[in-house]
């Protein structure tokens, strides 16, 4: 047995993460499912979904600052809507995510959190969630 859960997420800045552990622990524990798969997808192209460490807001911080460095937004890019930068670091880090479920638990490390990535915002998004049974 599978379904598809939709998240929603209101950003706030140009370029942000947005932890949202808590919202897809939630919707795993509500699915009742004990044993499967959390697959994790971001139907946009302009944002991503990663997994990193939630402990220490600093990491935030620097993994922000350093995606910036890599890829800024003003760099002669030819796209006509002038978000080039958005759309490579979106592909950079990726549309989707999976997770194994334990015990009716998402299987991350201790110091691991899930988070949405914002490089087009501000703009309310979605996450669609899979959870799958087995």
């Amino acid at each position: 047995m599978s379904r598809v859960y939709t998240l929603s997420v209101k950003t706030m800045q140009h370029t942000q993460m947005i932890d949202i552990t808590n919202q897809v622990n939630e919707i795993v524990q509500g699915s009742n499912v004990e044993s499967g798969l959390c697959v994790l997808f971001v139907p946009h192209t302009t944002a991503a979904i990663t997994i990193n460490e939630n402990a220490d807001p600093d990491v935030v911080k620097d993994f922000t600052k350093e995606i910036n460095k890599i890829v800024p937004w003003e760099d002669g890019y030819t796209h006509m809507e002038g978000n080039s930068a958005a759309h490579l670091k979106a592909s950079m880090m990726g549309f989707s995510e999976t997770i194994l479920i334990d015990k009716g638990k998402l299987l991350l490390g201790t110091w691991q959190g899930i988070y949405f990535l914002e490089y087009d915002g501000a703009r309310s998004r979605k996450v669609h969630i899979k959870i799958i049974e087995g």
